[in-house]
């Protein structure tokens, strides 16, 4: 997958969203991750698309014993970032981290042959379809951990009669074609799911929202921004109406009137 197009700021923003990830990824399949892992040596976890490395620094630390992580990003700024950060074990036990630029859109069976356990956190919308079977197939050996999934359907209090056109507007949008590349969005998901099932490989998913309030409000702030710059690019003929919008919806944030659920989903495969 290439990363040319991430804007400059794009690791502030990882690090912006992070706390917020941990706090939705699922529970319920966190509990089975650790029940499908094995007790008796080192556990090696392969992480696609790590980014500055937030899969690793909220997992490690709910697994014992010692682990050794292999982080897969292409764009050396956001390998740089997470290759700095520290990764602790649940009961202290030692964390090795090793780094790979690698196209992840492109990584076969053979690349991930050693895992225990494979992980990646808001990616799959960013894939195509064959992107999707590629991976699925790379992955279909080993228990598959996938999480923050965009499902395309953002709640807002208080609702406003301009919501649903720019939801949309910004699905439409993820779902564009990028460098010939016809992303999937908020469609990714299924078509993760249908997948692994052809593979014959079980697959669990399970509700993962972002629940922003006022404490989340630079958050807010900022993914609202970046929805709102999104939806108008997909139809520019809400230019018209997305300042007055952007306006009203900054002011309530700022003020911790506006509450904003974004539904995500998490899958364990395999």
């Amino acid at each position: 997958m290439t990363t040319s197009l991430l804007p400059p700021d794009f690791a502030d923003w990882l690090r912006l969203r992070e706390p917020v990830d941990a706090a939705a990824r699922s529970a319920a399949l966190l509990d089975e991750v650790r029940r499908r892992l094995p007790a008796d040596r080192p556990l090696v976890v392969h992480d696609l698309g790590s980014g500055t490395g937030s899969m690793a620094r909220w997992l490690a630390p709910r697994l014992p014993g010692p682990q050794r992580w292999v982080l897969h990003e292409r764009d050396a700024d956001l390998r740089a970032r997470a290759a700095a950060e520290p990764v602790v074990a649940a009961d202290g036990s030692p964390v090795t981290v090793l780094v790979r630029g690698s196209d992840i859109t492109r990584l076969g069976a053979a690349d991930l042959a050693d895992a225990h356990l494979v992980t990646a956190s808001a990616l799959l919308d960013m894939l195509t379809a064959e992107e999707v079977e590629r991976t699925v197939a790379a992955c279909a050996g080993h228990p598959t951990l996938f999480a923050i999934s965009v499902l395309g359907r953002v709640r807002f209090t208080p609702a406003d009669p301009l919501d649903a056109e720019f939801e949309a507007a910004f699905n439409a949008h993820q779902r564009r074609a990028v460098g010939g590349r016809a992303l999937l969005g908020p469609d990714a998901v299924d078509a993760t799911v249908a997948a692994f099932r052809r593979r014959g490989v079980a697959v669990r998913t399970r509700p993962s929202p972002w629940r922003l309030g006022p404490e989340q409000a630079a958050l807010t702030a900022a993914w609202l921004t970046g929805w709102l710059d999104a939806a108008v690019e997909e139809r520019p003929e809400l230019a018209g109406v997305v300042d007055a919008y952007r306006e009203r919806r900054l002011a309530e944030a700022a003020d911790g009137r506006l509450r904003v659920v974004l539904d995500h989903a998490d899958l364990l495969a395999g």
